[in-house]
């Protein structure tokens, strides 16, 4: 197959995670595998190109050690594991170049003209951001040595140690320590070696090279040790022309790309805030049609927006009306023992009702959250984790919307019931994650057996069965979620207390209609969760399209 038809069928495999990085890694292997060019009867042998290294090292005084050879007995088979053309040989990088690191910048020391000098900050692969050039005194003695001219090979020593441009202007620019300047014997092309660097890169194969972990680290010395596959002169020139061509293509291909990724974008919001304005059950189909690239996280966020502000499901005058329901669980927890609100704070705070719409759904109304539920936790520390007893919940276990069983802890049977003073969780509460990175997770509690809470986490436990399913997803939106955030305190860790908790005000739909809600949600989410296992699929159908092109590509 040729590399045009792999093109051609770029739209096939668009959706596999970074196609275009993997077309650009595609491309730089094949070109320096000698796939991408053909040997011209003008172009000479290598054998011809290394005499002239040798010739130009030689008047330059060099010792043989650094001079280029023309064998490939001392390269290890790990080292040259790339199949190159016969008409091509390995040489090391530092037998086809002079190469050296900057000037230290040390401004109580450094005396001189003040000049113009570049960083790792300014140099990237194939080019140079230069914004923000800086200055330093340089001698004129240490120009030769700091100053790149044009065609030179500029090579980061740290950060991501190895990346490469070639200085491309006719002013000089001066470089500092953390730069290896390279400058190449015979006439070898300097992209040509550019264009190798990068393929190391997107193979990871450059990581061989360097040290260090976050901020890596390339010594002179590891990048003299570098093996370069080296083609004649002329090859060189025309395989980085033809990267250069089809890396133009990828450019084009890329910016199609994000400029489709941006109107799905604005197609999604638009669709999301066409349906928000009306009622959804006429507006379905707008949130699944085909063409809208709307992410399944998005959708989940809107349908629970849409559930707590009554646009899911249309309304029943006949429903029992939602002050009887609350007078019901109100009722529940005097039974219960219940003594009342634990905080004076006027509920109009804010904080507490900012998030509640002005105008409610007909037959809704508003209260304290702690009206609807027992909150249950517990103070001090977690007792000592046995491997059995009575199983312990932790936040580790809340993921939103569910509690997972892992991981699977104890504390010891007689200490259960002088720890859970404030309650015993049951089947069928809610434990919501009161800080930490999952701060505002709710899951229902679903197991059999019984258990205990650990540090971070609330039991919220009705007062009377049966809207427990609605208020999960009630905790789980967006408008209840801003309220939380909004209560939190901390700085290094946020957490919302109990007593903030308590009052944020949460909508009471009628208990009729909670259940009409939880079913269509339900519903909606099972289209959402289809919707991304196709997403899912199709991606992992366009990833495996792409290997196997570039499997036919690269075989030998």
């Amino acid at each position: 197959m040729k590399l045009e038809t792999f093109f051609n069928k770029f739209d096939q495999f668009a959706d596999a995670p970074d196609a275009v990085a993997k077309m650009r890694g595609l491309i730089l292997r094949l070109a320096m595998q000698g796939k991408l060019s053909e040997s011209h009867k003008t172009d000479g042998p290598v054998s011809e190109l290394l005499r002239e290294v040798e010739k130009d090292q030689m008047r330059l005084g060099l010792e043989s050690s650094a001079r280029a050879t023309s064998g490939n007995s001392d390269f290890s088979d790990d080292e040259t594991a790339d199949v190159i053309p016969a008409r091509w040989t390995w040489v090391r990088f530092g037998n086809i170049a002079r190469h050296n690191a900057g000037k230290t910048l040390d401004k109580g020391r450094n005396r001189g003209e003040l000049r113009d000098y570049i960083t790792t900050s300014n140099l990237y692969w194939g080019f140079f951001q230069l914004d923000a050039v800086r200055q330093m005194p340089m001698l004129d003695d240490e120009l030769e040595r700091c100053t790149a001219i044009k065609g030179d090979l500029l090579i980061c020593e740290g950060g991501e140690a190895g990346r490469a441009a070639v200085w491309p202007h006719d002013r000089e620019i001066s470089f500092q320590n953390h730069v290896h300047r390279a400058r190449f014997f015979a006439g070898i092309n300097p992209y040509f070696v550019q264009r190798y660097l990068e393929k190391l890169n997107a193979t990871g194969e450059i990581e061989k090279y360097r040290k260090g972990v976050g901020i890596s680290n390339m010594s002179g010395k590891a990048l003299a040790s570098i093996p370069i596959p080296l083609a004649p002169l002329a090859e060189q020139k025309r395989i980085v022309a033809k990267v250069d061509e089809l890396m133009a293509l990828c450019d084009r291909l890329e910016a199609q790309q994000q400029e489709r990724e941006t109107r799905h974008a604005a197609l999604a919001r638009a669709s999301l805030a066409r349906f928000a304005d009306a009622p959804i059950v006429s507006n379905l189909k707008f949130l699944f049609h085909e063409s809208f690239s709307i992410p399944p996280a998005d959708l989940r966020k809107s349908i629970l927006t849409l559930a707590v502000q009554g646009k899911l499901v249309p309304q029943d005058p006949n429903d029992e009306p939602a002050e009887e329901f609350l007078a019901t669980v109100r009722n529940a927890a005097s039974e219960s023992g219940y003594r009342g609100r634990s905080n004076s704070e006027d509920d109009s705070n804010p904080k507490f009702v900012a998030h509640v719409p002005d105008e409610l759904p007909a037959g809704w109304i508003v209260c304290p959250l702690e009206d609807l539920f027992k909150f249950i936790d517990y103070r001090g520390r977690t007792p000592v984790r046995r491997s059995s007893g009575v199983r312990l919940i932790t936040a580790k276990n809340v993921k939103k919307g569910f509690i997972a069983n892992e991981p699977v802890e104890f504390i010891a049977e007689d200490v259960y019931p002088k720890w859970m003073t404030r309650g015993f969780p049951k089947k069928g509460d809610l434990l919501f994650v009161t800080e930490g990175h999952t701060m505002g997770f709710v899951g229902t509690l679903n197991f059999d057996f019984k258990y205990a809470l650990a540090q971070r986490t609330i039991d919220l436990q009705p007062f009377c069965d049966g809207f427990g399913p609605f208020y999960l997803y009630y905790l789980l939106s967006e408008p209840f979620q801003t309220a939380v955030v909004s209560n939190t305190t901390g700085s290094a860790a946020q957490g919302v207390k109990a007593a903030k908790l308590k009052r944020i005000r949460v909508i009471i739909p009628p208990l009729a209609e909670q259940r009409r809600i939880v079913a269509k949600v339900e519903q909606l989410m099972a289209l959402v969760d289809a919707l991304e296992t196709q997403l899912a699929a199709s991606r992992a159908t366009a990833a495996n399209l792409l290997s196997a092109l570039v499997a036919e590509l690269t075989a030998a």
